[in-house]
């Protein structure tokens, strides 16, 4: 018997010509440095062209979505990635901290209709940082950029889709004229 494939609408892992907005957090930064130089080169491997990619510092991850919003809101970036590193410590900070960027990376995404990819690593100790930023467990940087390439095709397929199919302008709401 054969398997029929389904009729599906996916992203593709080609960076060209798409530009990339880069938000990384000092805090941590003997990770997130790593995290960065991996999105990087995710990116360029992926055929995205330097002077494509943009990368703005935060000083902790709380301030990552604000700037992410920022961007996102400019239009002029076909994906935010969004870089840094909890760790948890002996209060609940921690909790807030990471409840909060994630909250606000998602609701940044849903609300500017910009693809965000979360790399924010939230981790229960520096052991377990160091491994998802390169040693056992890959790394989170270079896993966000990817996420971020396909995220931008995907929304370049099904947006060009739903102009073709259903004849409707395929610029987003806030950008139409009435």
């Amino acid at each position: 018997m054969t398997k029929r494939r389904l009729n599906a609408i996916e992203g593709n892992l080609s960076a060209a010509g798409k530009r990339f907005a880069v938000v990384v957090a000092r805090f941590n930064s003997f990770i997130t440095e790593r995290l960065l130089q991996s999105a990087w080169d995710g990116l360029l491997r992926s055929g995205a062209a330097k002077k494509n990619i943009h990368i703005v510092r935060v000083p902790g991850a709380f301030e990552i979505p604000s700037a992410a919003r920022t961007l996102a809101e400019t239009d002029k970036y076909d994906a935010i990635i969004c870089l840094g590193c909890l760790i948890r410590g002996d209060t609940a900070h921690y909790d807030v901290i990471v409840n909060e960027v994630t909250r606000g990376i998602g609701q940044s995404a849903q609300e500017t209709g910009i693809p965000h990819a979360f790399g924010v690593l939230t981790c229960e100790n520096l052991e377990q940082a160091i491994d998802r930023a390169g040693l056992k467990m890959g790394n989170k940087g270079f896993e966000a950029a990817l996420a971020a390439v396909e995220m931008a095709n995907l929304k370049k397929a099904v947006v060009g889709r739903w102009s073709l199919v259903v004849g409707k302008c395929n610029l987003p709401a806030r950008k139409r004229k009435r």
